[in-house]
């Protein structure tokens, strides 16, 4: 089993796609046709901060996965009117980029995603500050 991302526009990582695929191995279902990993910081909240939850989605076809989408989420709002809202979104099915000032192709993201991924892998596997479930 092997994540696809060599014809993505954006840059991703052999790197990300190895741990990803490792993820993906540790089901139970090996079959799914589908599988959305979370991350999440236990500890982060509207009201401390931490480090922000990422969604990333991806699809099956035969022994092959491509990766739809990767969502980075923050608290927008105060207090009890705070939610979480899309801070990042960087969708290669529908070949959009979204940050909180609106959609772009994605494209526009060549610049930023190398950084953010970056900040991600360091994150997840160096620091270890997220808690990863597979569905």
């Amino acid at each position: 089993m092997r994540i696809l991302y060599g014809d993505l526009v954006l840059p991703v990582s052999q790197q990300l796609g190895d741990n990803l695929s490792r993820l993906l191995l540790q089901r139970e279902n090996k079959e799914p046709r589908e599988a959305v990993i979370n991350f999440r910081d236990p500890d982060y909240s509207a009201e401390r901060g931490g480090y922000h939850p990422v969604e990333i989605r991806l699809e099956r076809s035969a022994h092959n996965w491509r990766i739809c989408y990767i969502t980075d989420f923050a608290y927008v709002g105060q207090g009890q009117d705070a939610e979480l809202a899309k801070s990042l979104d960087f969708d290669f099915q529908a070949g959009m980029f979204q940050d909180v000032s609106g959609y772009y192709p994605i494209e526009t993201a060549l610049q930023i995603y190398p950084i953010w991924e970056e900040n991600f892998i360091t994150y997840w596997l160096d620091m270890k500050v997220f808690d990863v479930e597979v569905s």
